[in-house]
């Protein structure tokens, strides 16, 4: 809680090969990082977002065997993270990395003690076209979830890979029809010693001012 937010903002990173899967995470601290991701903006302020906090080993078992599925489909894929950059030597290490520790998680999350599903509530079908006005008055909060579990040495991961067997885990959650999952959060306490600044493309290779 000693963090400036600048090095909170940078340091805060995917975490799936050191989540401690044995220390069980009060519930109070979950709800201490809900009440911080409720401070983010909704659109109009309608604050239609929903938090589905699973901690029975029984709903975990069958959210992780869906997850677990579709981690399996996304690694056999072109597109799985450990196959992209493959020309570039530097830069493959980290993808092969991060495929790595993909399937890692992919294992376990059955075994993580929390899942957080942050959930909207849509009125009905989605809305056809843009849809970033809908989850942008989601995702923001629950990043803002994932900010204040660092800060209190909790750590977690973005994962949406469950979405292929969304209807799936709507069913095993109990989730109304009108009620859509934006994200599954892993959260456990942080085996490691700390995080660092990522590699990141150079912010002029990304800028672009006024046109294109």
């Amino acid at each position: 809680m000693t963090m400036s937010p600048d090095e909170l903002l940078t340091t805060t990173r995917s975490v799936r090969r050191r989540l401690d899967l044995s220390r069980p995470v009060p519930l109070d601290l979950v709800h201490e990082c809900l009440q911080v991701a409720l401070q983010a903006p909704s659109g109009s302020n309608r604050q239609d977002w929903h938090w589905l906090v699973v901690t029975d080993a029984a709903v975990r078992q069958q959210v992780g065997e869906l997850y677990r599925r579709a981690v399996q489909r996304y690694l056999d894929s072109k597109g799985a993270a450990g196959k992209l950059f493959a020309d570039d030597p530097e830069r493959a290490d980290v993808q092969r990395r991060v495929g790595d520790s993909v399937a890692f998680l992919g294992d376990r999350m059955a075994d993580v003690p929390v899942l957080l599903i942050p959930c909207i509530a849509t009125g009905g079908s989605l809305p056809a076209g843009n849809q970033a006005g809908l989850w942008g008055s989601l995702l923001p909060a629950a990043w803002s979830y994932m900010l204040a579990a660092r800060a209190r040495g909790l750590g977690t991961a973005w994962t949406t890979l469950h979405l292929t067997y969304e209807r799936e885990v709507a069913d095993a959650l109990g989730l109304p029809p009108e009620i859509r999952q934006g994200a599954l959060i892993p959260t456990a306490y942080y085996t490691g010693d700390g995080f660092r600044r990522a590699a990141r493309q150079p912010l002029e290779s990304v800028l672009h001012h006024d046109r294109w």
